[in-house]
């Protein structure tokens, strides 16, 4: 039971967060599967394509903390993060639709130029929604239960994302298009009007809670550059919160990492070189994957209550090793149906990842505002995300890399080596192994339990009476 009846997060407010989850979700997957087409259908080299990626995922990094700090310093009679949300859900949606809208039979660098110069543009307006977004769900309730049953709540809606994005490559293959590259503009399209009509609703239907009375009188005051660099700095000194940007590092780029090799490993292992079957089958293992989190996330959300947040992701993230240690197994061209075996137990990593993350930096902030007086959700999640990112941003550029080294060449089709495919099963098996069980010991080492986040809350209780 909620602590107290004004700390309850109605349910249309998580429903109006998690549509919120579903808008963050759907960018970052469409944005990855339809980079895709630029190897497999334009013909730009991977490691081009790896830093096509990752240069925008660069700036994004770096613009994350900025946009934290000025939303946690807005004041307007709309709130601090709503101006935010409201705007860069317009302002994201015009701009992917745009991307993809690029004149043809240009050179390799034109290309290589529109696509940074477009992206940066894009992730720059995602930063603008999506950081104030994290923000405010920091802030909904202080209640622990009512944080995990939020994060619950947003995770599960935000995974029908992954429902779609999995065929987002199979619907370009549609006949109904000339060709893969007119099929990605169609896509970018519906996508880009579908992230605008539903962005804007977390800014529409949510309210803020009120700030400690120290932190709202300074923030009339505004931002200013030093208290903007004390901020970032006293947020990457605190411990626990390192070790969640560490844990999520570790989990979430590790897969990024390899998450073009899975698909690569789909269509030139199991079928040949066939990228419509290896599409399909892809989309068919995404679904399956997708399917269990809709079921992993309510029930971690459970357990958490019963035995802890960290133990239960600890938990969940050692399944999810299991998942994709079994794919050097269970991905065999003689059955390819197997390649949905593992799906589920590798749900269990992100799944449970994004459901407990969240609500453990909650608690995070709590300390953080029992140390400081003051309430900065903004630069801890634009912080976290910075720290993600900057992995996202070396991961991506070296996924390109490790792809040449396998020594893929995709005017080989389906003829490619044995040591090739060797390779690409390889990195796509270990790596997201070795990467979670490295983030299951960052976890071991986090201080915050729920005995400690209560003490907090009581005393940040105290002190605001």
């Amino acid at each position: 039971m909620s602590e107290s009846p004004s700390d309850r997060v109605p349910f249309h407010h998580k429903l109006a967060y998690g549509v919120g989850a579903f808008v963050n979700n759907t960018l970052g997957a469409a944005i990855g599967e339809l980079m895709k087409v630029l190897n497999l259908a334009m013909h730009i080299d991977p490691a081009t394509v790896g830093w096509i990626g990752a240069i925008p995922r660069l700036v994004d990094a770096i613009t994350d903390p900025l946009v934290g700090y000025l939303s946690d310093k807005t004041s307007s009679q709309w709130g601090r993060r709503r101006p935010w949300i409201f705007s860069g859900a317009i302002l994201v949606g015009l701009i992917f639709i745009a991307l993809w809208m690029f004149p043809l039979g240009q050179s390799e660098t034109f290309y290589f130029i529109w696509f940074v110069v477009g992206s940066v543009l894009f992730y720059i307006a995602y930063t603008v929604f999506a950081t104030p977004w994290v923000a405010l769900g920091y802030e909904l309730t202080p209640d622990p239960k009512e944080r995990t049953a939020l994060m619950g709540v947003q995770n599960w809606i935000g995974q029908f994302a992954f429902l779609l994005s999995p065929w987002f490559m199979w619907v370009t293959t549609l006949e109904w298009f000339r060709d893969q590259v007119q099929g990605a503009a169609a896509l970018a399209l519906a996508v880009g009007v579908g992230v605008m009509f539903l962005g804007v609703i977390p800014a529409l239907v949510l309210r803020e809670r009120p700030l400690p009375p120290r932190q709202e009188n300074a923030k009339a005051s505004g931002p200013n550059p030093v208290d903007f660099f004390v901020g970032g700095f006293n947020t990457l000194t605190n411990v626990p919160f390192l070790l969640l940007c560490v844990a999520t590092f570790l989990v979430f780029n590790g897969f990024i990492l390899i998450a073009a090799f899975q698909y690569y490993v789909i269509t030139y292992y199991i079928f040949a070189g066939d990228q419509a079957l290896a599409a399909e089958y892809s989309g068919y293992a995404g679904t399956v994957g997708t399917i269990a989190t809709f079921m992993i996330i309510p029930l971690v959300s459970v357990v958490a209550n019963q035995i802890g947040k960290r133990t239960t992701l600890i938990i969940a993230i050692a399944l999810s090793v299991v998942g994709y240690a079994s794919k050097w197994f269970l991905y065999d061209p003689a059955n390819p149906w197997l390649i949905l075996l593992p799906a589920p137990l590798m749900a269990f990593g992100l799944g449970s990842l994004f459901t407990l993350i969240p609500a453990m930096m909650a608690d995070v902030v709590d300390l953080d505002e029992l140390k400081t007086d003051e309430r900065r959700e903004g630069m801890f999640g634009s912080m976290y995300w910075f720290a993600v990112k900057i992995g996202m941003f070396a991961a991506i550029a070296m996924g390109g890399y490790l792809l040449n080294f396998t020594g893929f060449d995709v005017e080989l089709g389906g003829d490619q080596s044995a040591s090739t495919l060797l390779w690409m099963r390889a990195f796509d098996a270990i790596v997201p192994a070795v990467a979670s069980v490295i983030a299951i010991i960052a976890l071991i080492l986090f201080p915050v339990n729920e005995a400690r986040a209560k003490e907090i809350r009581e005393a940040l209780a105290a002190r605001r009476a």
